[in-house]
């Protein structure tokens, strides 16, 4: 009977490249995230590229250190109660309040007339080639969108 975990050849290779290319894709997305946020550190301060480099490094590695010290010397820190970690807290905070709250504040600016407002958004959203953003969304962006996302926001909390 034909062994089915070697039927690959070169299977090593193969995997190898995979974890390769893995690294690859990882350290892109990596360097454009912190392109935008040195970008937006730039332009809120008007520093220059070095300044924000330092700045952003030292906030960078600050901000990271409960994550890191999580499961090593903060472990017996349980801020959500018995059996739970630094990251359950900082896992609650972004995808229960920020991810929702923020959509939130999206769809406002872009919908509203104290932000972008309907039609600045819908001119930019038509810009260029393809096919246009559909009119008739209007009401569904406006008020079904913002309500499903209360929604998610409020099963969130009753869901703990």
């Amino acid at each position: 009977m034909p062994n089915i975990f070697n039927a690959m050849g070169g299977g090593r290779l193969w995997g190898s490249l995979f974890f390769l290319f893995m690294c690859f894709a990882a350290l892109t997305t990596l360097i454009a995230v912190i392109e935008n946020i040195m970008t937006f550190f730039m332009d809120l301060t008007g520093c220059s590229r070095q300044k924000a480099a330092v700045g952003n490094f030292i906030g960078i590695l600050v901000l990271s250190l409960p994550c890191a010290f999580g499961f090593n010397l903060w472990k017996a820190v349980q801020p959500l109660g018995a059996g739970s970690t630094i990251l359950d807290l900082e896992d609650f905070i972004l995808s229960n309040n920020l991810l929702p709250l923020g959509s939130l504040v999206f769809l406002f600016f872009c919908t509203c007339r104290y932000g972008w407002g309907w039609d600045g958004f819908y001119k930019e959203a038509c810009t260029g080639k393809g096919l246009p953003y559909p009119k008739a969304a209007r009401w569904y962006v406006t008020y079904g969108l913002p309500v499903i996302v209360l929604i998610v926001f409020v099963g969130g909390y009753l869901s703990r």
